[in-house]
């Protein structure tokens, strides 16, 4: 079952590429069947991990995308497959914005699985990494419904490169500055 887990999360991954290329290639009525499968099989994967917050991450934004694939098809429109990455940002933001008010923040989960025994300097850290991870998804999830009403062409450009491109350097960057502060700390 983590194979399917695994497809379906690389299939989502392309997901703007899969809908540009699918409705030029198969239609709406394929795109739309496709999805909802790989979305189904997102829901169901998503019970395997081991942070509550990411099953319910994969819980809605499956339930999600399955409604979008159904009205796509049901008003054979493809506008209605656009909306799905403005969706993955609310979702994130909102439990990402949610931990805050927890215990522990998201990123702190992220970071106690590879570190137990955190300590109170990266419990902070951890903390105002996850307010950055809001931040951005609120000015990704923005341009992404920006290019809901733009052309494809435009929409599949932001959601399948320039957002990933952006992803990719708040990664890196994050990595970089926490090599950098754990040095500091030696």
């Amino acid at each position: 079952m983590r194979w399917l887990t695994a497809l379906s999360a690389i299939a989502l991954l392309a997901y703007p590429l899969a809908v540009y290329y699918g409705l030029h290639f198969g239609g709406i009525k394929t795109v739309a069947g496709v999805l909802a499968v790989l979305f189904l099989v997102r829901m169901v994967g998503g019970k395997q991990v081991p942070i509550k917050e990411l099953k319910y991450i994969a819980i809605i934004s499956g339930g999600a995308g399955i409604v979008l694939a159904s009205l796509g098809w049901i008003f054979k429109t493809e506008g209605w497959f656009t909306f799905y990455p403005v969706i993955v940002n609310v979702v994130m933001f909102v439990m990402f914005f949610w931990s805050l008010f927890q215990s522990q923040s998201m990123i702190e989960r992220f970071a106690r699985l590879q570190e137990p025994d955190l300590p109170e300097s990266g419990v902070k850290y951890t903390r105002t990494v996850t307010k950055i991870w809001c931040v951005f998804f609120i000015i990704n999830g923005s341009i992404s419904f920006s290019t809901c009403f733009m052309d494809m062409k435009m929409w599949m450009l932001y959601n399948g490169f320039i957002s990933y491109l952006l992803i990719g350097t708040l990664f890196i960057s994050e990595w970089l500055v926490r090599q950098w502060i754990r040095k500091k700390e030696v």
